[in-house]
């Protein structure tokens, strides 16, 4: 062949050569890349989920969420701003969680986002997972019980209640065998410990911000909530509206028990509603029982300067000193008063006086004499309406507006009304036999110390089965047939007594129920339950042994307990 001829055979060749070589190296590469793309598939099925289109693209779909920024039910994710800490969040957060108090709450954030409990301070941008949150606000409900629920109480202060020892304090009853807590909704001073609107009232510190959050943690301990309010002895309303205080007859202004300006008066129509208005909020909020203490007239002081609503248009008819007695009992005389304190001690107890620090003042002087089965004085009798008519009328208003709520009410009184003595009676308008057809329960205050100079008894302090027994006798005596219930509070205090201790607190349960009562409440205005603490696991110990030897030892029904909370419903943003 020409040498041309080889040359263009050999050309041609080359050519097929590189087209089948490329045809090759295509689909090698096309095989390559479908290998690649199935094994990525089966390696990452939860990301080809999201994928929604074959189209190849750098950018980040602008639909799908930061995993990070997806907040679990029940929780919320809040961006820290710069200088912020978790107390602060807390503070801010607390009243969309189910958390009680702040510090609750800004534990439960350390924890949810691991980090230390001394852990405070938070980086601008940083995402905390807040926990708790509501979806709505609490509306708590009543839990219905028989007026004969063995109600085993301790008294907390509003302030108290709302704090973290307070919360405290009532975990460790429940644990020892508590079943209910008194709480302050207003004190004798006047302060109302939570939010409430009314003209009167005006603004006022707030220690419970949460009423049905709170009951609702009662009822979850299986506890039964009493919230109480001190009636009419009320000193932040008489400073600032004076017009409704107890009036002098001397000077024409507010009238003062022992230089004190603390009384309202309760035969004033407007400080009865009041009272009354505060009672049946508190009812709405979830609370089983409100209870009324100084639900009476002022006991001390000038009482013949003393001038009241009820008394406009007629002769004062004021208290009059037995003109003759029978048994030589000077115990009627109107100058008898409680014996003076020891120096430097203070009375700790409900139902007597207090200085303006909310502390109780020294007890007067006075009491020389025993008392007898009752005053047997021999006195003219008063004309027009007296002060027991005055306290009689307002409970049967208030228990009319009241009891259609579901709640109970209790009454605190005086344990020396126990004797029925006229000049009891006559001072602070507490007629046992009347007040009990208006009430469910009968609160008496018979703390052995208070009895002074009674029953020719030295140390009545240290006497505790004599007049737990003999005030429980009384109590019984007076209101049998009336249907109410007898629920003593019991000394859960030290003031003029040697031998306060576990053992005392047993007495005054033991004798308390032999005579009839059901139930009883600790008060210690302190909140100091530290006897009581140790005397109930002896006494619960002593009742398996002998059956309801201190107590019987009722519970709330626990269904209806955890069926009590209750949302608000959660209205779409329009």
């Amino acid at each position: 062949m020409r040498l041309s001829t080889v040359r263009i055979i050999t050309g041609i060749s080359c050519l097929f050569f590189g087209a089948a070589a490329w045809r090759v190296g295509s689909h090698s590469s096309t095989f390559s890349a479908e290998a690649q793309t199935a094994k990525a598939t089966a390696s990452a099925p939860a990301q080809a989920a999201q994928l929604h289109s074959v189209s190849v693209t750098t950018a980040k779909p602008a639909n799908i969420p930061d995993p990070k920024s997806i907040a679990a039910p029940g929780t919320e994710i809040y961006t820290a701003k710069r200088g912020e800490s978790i107390p602060t969040v807390a503070h801010r957060y607390l009243s969309r969680t189910s958390y009680l108090t702040s510090s609750e709450l800004a534990a439960a954030i350390r924890a949810v986002n691991q980090k230390s409990d001394t852990s405070n301070i938070l980086k601008a941008n940083e995402n905390i997972i807040i926990p708790g949150i509501l979806p709505g606000s609490i509306t708590e409900k009543t839990i219905p019980i028989p007026k004969d629920f063995e109600v085993r109480a301790i008294y907390l202060t509003g302030f108290m209640a709302g704090s973290d020892h307070g919360l405290r304090i009532i975990r460790h009853w429940r644990e020892v065998g508590g079943n209910s807590v008194v709480f302050d909704i207003k004190d004798s001073d006047g302060s109302v410990t939570i939010a409430y609107e009314h003209p009167l009232l005006g603004q006022h510190p707030v220690y419970l911000h949460d009423v049905p959050k709170f009951v609702h943690f009662l009822h979850q301990e299986n506890m039964h909530a009493i919230a109480r309010i001190a009636i009419f002895r009320d000193e932040r309303l008489v400073v600032q509206h004076p017009e409704l205080a107890v009036q002098s007859r001397k000077n024409k202004q507010a009238w003062r028990e022992n230089g004190k300006l603390v009384w309202t008066d309760p035969s004033n129509p407007t400080v009865q509603d009041y009272n009354i208005a505060l009672a049946k909020h508190v009812a709405q909020l979830g609370v089983d029982e409100i209870q009324f203490d100084y639900v009476r007239f002022p006991a001390e002081g000038d009482q013949k300067d003393a001038a009241f609503v009820f008394q406009n248009g007629q002769e004062a008819n004021q208290p009059k000193p037995a003109t003759a007695t029978t048994n030589a009992d000077p115990g009627c005389a109107m100058d008898a008063a409680p014996a003076a304190a020891p120096e430097g001690q203070k009375n700790a107890a409900h139902g007597v006086s207090r200085g303006a620090d909310g502390k109780s003042d020294p007890a007067p002087k006075g009491r020389k004499t025993k008392a007898n089965t009752g005053c047997s004085a021999i006195a003219a009798k008063p004309r027009g309406p007296q002060r027991t008519d005055v306290i009689t009328g307002f409970l049967k208003k208030a228990y009319a507006e009241l009891h259609p709520t579901g709640v109970l009410l209790s009454l605190d009184v005086f344990g020396v009304m126990a004797w029925q003595r006229q000049v009891d009676l006559s001072h602070t308008g507490q007629d046992i036999v009347g007040m009990a057809h208006y009430c469910d329960v009968l609160s008496p205050m018979i703390y052995p110390s208070h009895f002074f100079g009674m029953d020719n008894i030295a140390h009545p302090g240290d006497e505790p089965a004599h007049f737990i027994g003999e005030s429980m006798d009384r109590f019984e005596l007076i209101t049998k047939g009336s249907g109410v219930v007898i629920r003593p509070w019991l000394q859960a205090f030290h003031w003029r007594t040697k031998t306060y201790s576990p053992e005392y607190i047993k007495i005054q349960v033991e004798t308390a129920k032999e005579k009839g009562g059901i139930g009883f409440l600790f008060w210690n205005a302190a909140n100091d339950y530290s006897k009581p603490y140790d005397a109930m696991p002896e006494m619960k110990a002593a009742n398996a042994k002998e059956k309801d030897k201190f107590f019987r030892g009722d519970e709330l029904p626990v269904a209806t307990v955890k069926a009590s909370l209750t949302p608000a419903p959660v209205t779409a943003a329009p």
